[in-house]
Formats: C-alpha cells, structure tokens, sequence
C-alpha cells in the first residue's frame, strides 16, 4: 500500500519440502488472526480460487529463503478477500490485506500493511479507503467514534496516497504497547466494515452509483500499481513478465466490468 512496503517477492520457485509457518514478528501473528476472524463472520464467505503458482510461493532471493503465502476469500459483499504474507529468511516480513468490495454494493476498501525487520516494524497501516468521493455516512460516522491514539512516529503517505481516507492510519510503532494498539485499530475499523456489509443491500449493476464505485475501485487499484519500488524489487526476484502478471492478477486486479 505505501512506498514502504515491498509488498510480495517472488523468487524462482523451486519446491521447498516445509512452509515456514513459525518465527514470525508477533504482530504478522496477531494481525493475521485478527483479520481471519474478522472475516469468518461475514455473510455467505467462500474460498475463492487463483492461479496454483500464485497462491504458495518458494525460492530464494539474495541468498536468502523466500516464501510467501496468500489466502484468498470471497463473501457477500466482497468481490475478493485477500491476506499476504511474505518471509525473507531471518529478516524481512510483511503481511498485505485488501478487501475489494463488490460494487454493487456501498462499501469501502480495506487495506491493511506492515512491513517487519529484525528493528522491529518500519511501517504499519490501515484505511477504509473510499470508492467514490466519500466514505459512506455509516462507515464515517462509526470511524468518528473510534479514538486513534496519539501514535509517536505517525509517517507521511507516499505521493499517489490520495486514494486514502482522511481515517488512514500510518505509523512506525514505537515499541509492543503501540503494536498491540494498532492491532485494535485495525479490530476497531473491521468491526466497522463488518457491521455495515451486514447491512448492505446491493444496488443494480447498470445503477450510475455501482458504476462509480466502480471507477473507484479502478482508480485504487491504478493507483497502487504505482509503487515502483514494489515492481522493481518483484522483476529483480523473478522477471518483469512475472511481476507484472503477479500484480496483475493477484494483488491488484481490476474489478470485474459491471
């Protein structure tokens, strides 16, 4: 999501006889469970299927063990479910989650990133990102009532960051009580989204509002396919025909026309 996160290194895959599922920061940890609890409550949840060579991923790059793991859901409301997390060796992590909404329906993107060293976390965010030119009333009024605490290292968003909401929150925590109160947040905005597509009705697919949402949505999505940093580093780990298609077709993709 940021300029900070080097968000999914593929290497060379070359089958590995163990997933590394141990030794993460705790905060991948927490987060992950979070969100995989958050999305077990919602309507109508599926797997939703991918590419096989997309979803686990081993190699090496830098000398360095790779692996990164996707899970991929889709429910009532949401078009795609997706959670990332990527492990270099003893040193880099990241855990990359979206939330695409359908269209159809009033929804916001949720977009949540931390990117982990052996410093501890550089970065950390999370948003309701809009896909029109406003977060729906319910989803603001609900963000309002949320206190966000007076984080110590709050970061600037990188240049293209305008297709967050004025409720993003973007920090470096500064030490495990700041961890643990982003972890809430993130609870807190999930919570939030989760009521709301419970009660989302879903509008026609010709509705000149789903076809905004649309556009939105296709904005986000360009806009995020902007971070270069993120591609150079997937073409120096594989080749840019692989990059590309993994961006593509994984972690950016544009929304079904309506």
């Amino acid at each position: 999501m940021t300029d900070s996160s080097v968000l999914c290194l593929p290497a060379l895959m070359q089958p590995q006889p163990k997933t590394p599922s141990q030794d993460l920061h705790p905060l991948v940890s927490t987060l992950a469970a979070t969100m995989r609890a958050a999305w077990q409550k919602l309507p109508e949840l599926e797997p939703l299927s991918t590419v096989k060579d997309l979803r686990a991923i081993h190699g090496e790059l830098d000398g360095e063990t790779l692996f990164i793991g996707n899970e991929l859901y889709q429910c009532r409301g949401f078009r795609k479910i997706h959670l990332e997390i990527a492990k270099l060796g003893n040193g880099l992590q990241i855990l990359h989650c979206v939330w695409f909404p359908d269209p159809r329906f009033d929804l916001p993107i949720f977009g949540a990133d931390i990117v982990a060293g052996p410093a501890g976390i550089s970065a950390a965010i999370v948003d309701l990102s809009p896909t029109s030119s406003q977060l729906p009333d319910p989803i603001l009024e609900n963000l309002e009532a949320i206190e966000i605490p007076a984080f110590r290292q709050v970061r600037d968003l990188p240049g293209w960051g305008t297709i967050f909401s004025s409720k993003v929150c973007f920090i470096r925590p500064d030490g495990v009580e700041e961890e643990d109160l982003f972890n809430q947040v993130v609870s807190d905005y999930l919570k939030v989204l989760s009521d709301c597509t419970a009660q989302a009705i879903p509008e026609s697919r010709t509705a000149v509002s789903t076809i905004d949402r649309y556009e939105g949505q296709l904005n986000y999505c360009l806009q995020q396919k902007r971070n270069d940093k993120t591609r150079r580093v997937l073409e120096k780990a594989f080749d840019p025909e692989w990059a590309d298609r993994y961006i593509e077709l994984l972690l950016f993709d544009n929304p079904p026309t309506p």
